[in-house]
This record gives structure tokens, sequence and C-alpha cells, in this order.
């Protein structure tokens, strides 16, 4: 099999993308359709807001787009990508200035793999206890949405994305020491306004 022929799933996401650099359309689009949903689920995460997080979600593989033939595999491919959706997302938020709202939205979007979401209700709880339970997923909700943009991004990518310290390292451009002392500072905060539920 020639080299040009062989299947994107058995190739790192890097190597794809050096691909598209090279003018490999279908490679370009391999990429887009495996992060187009877990992007629109980070950017609504970031900005709350499901028609801006398509909007945004799509300037992110337009840089991608516009990128590619510049593209050098220094790091994880996930890395770079959340960079620029990052950096997008906080500066959106900073030039709009947008209003932190009290309105209610779900983190929690369905697992890529699995369909599930992490805050499916448990049977084995009383009715009491699933109240309890919703009301402290609800409060943690708002407060990680109420944190900086950058902490708010570092939470999300750690917890929802998966993402290890040197991953959200690069993708905030941040040192690792950086990195940790940004989420410890999140989780504290976090800790804090929520003491009542722990």
């Amino acid at each position: 099999m020639a080299a040009d022929q062989v299947p994107f799933e058995s190739l790192s996401d890097a190597e794809v993308m050096l691909r598209a650099g090279a003018d490999d359309s279908a490679a370009y689009e391999y990429l887009v359709l495996k992060f187009h949903r877990p992007m629109i689920a980070f950017m609504y995460r970031m900005c709350r807001n499901q028609a801006l997080a398509e909007e945004l979600a799509q300037e992110v593989f337009l840089r991608v787009y516009r990128s590619r033939q510049t593209y050098a595999a220094e790091a994880k491919f996930t890395t770079w990508l959340y960079r620029i959706a990052t950096n997008l997302a906080v500066n959106h938020a900073r030039d709009h200035k947008v209003e932190r709202s009290g309105k209610m939205v779900s983190l929690d979007e369905p697992d890529e793999e699995t369909g599930t979401t992490l805050d499916v209700a448990d049977q084995t709880l009383n009715a009491e206890q699933q109240i309890l339970r919703r009301e402290r997923l609800a409060a943690i909700k708002k407060q990680v949405m109420a944190l900086p943009e950058k902490q708010r991004a570092a939470v999300l990518m750690h917890k929802y994305q998966g993402m290890d310290y040197g991953e959200i390292a690069g993708s905030l451009n941040l040192s690792e020491s950086a990195t940790k002392s940004l989420l410890f500072r999140a989780y504290e905060a976090l800790r804090e306004r929520l003491k009542e539920f722990v």
C-alpha cells in the first residue's frame, strides 16, 4: 500500500495534519469530522451559547486550514488545536465583554465514544439523594462557568477533555508549573465556593 493510501485512522492526528499541510483535502476533512463535535462542546462550555459555539468552532477549523502549510508537529495535534480554540474563546470573551448570566448550562455533553453523560441519574439513590446530587451538580456547573476564562478553559480541558498538564500547558501557552498553579487556584476557588456541598 502506498504511503498516501494509508487509512487516516492508522496515523496520528499530527501525521494527518502534516498530510493536510501537503494539500491533502481529505486529510483536513478527516480532522474536521473527528474534532467537530468535541470542539463545539468545548466552545459551548466556554461561551454558554450554542450558535456562538458553532461559529467559534468553525473559526477554529478555518484557522487550522489557514495554518496547515506552516504546521509543525512539535506538540500533540490536540494541544495545538486547543491552543487555537482557547485563544479564540478568551479573545472573544474579552473583546465582547460577555456578560456572565446566572443561566444554567450543561457542562456534561455526551461522551464521544459511549454517548453517555457524566450526570446520568443513579438509580440506586433515593429521591432526596437524587435532588441533592442535582443541586450539587448545578452548583458546580455554575461555579465553573464563573471562573476567569483561562482557569475555566484549564478546568474544562483537565476534567472534561481528559488532557494532562503538558497538553493543557501547550494549549494555554504556559509552562507546566504555571498550568499546575492555574489549576490549583481554580480548584481552590471552586472548593471555597462549594464548601456547603463538599
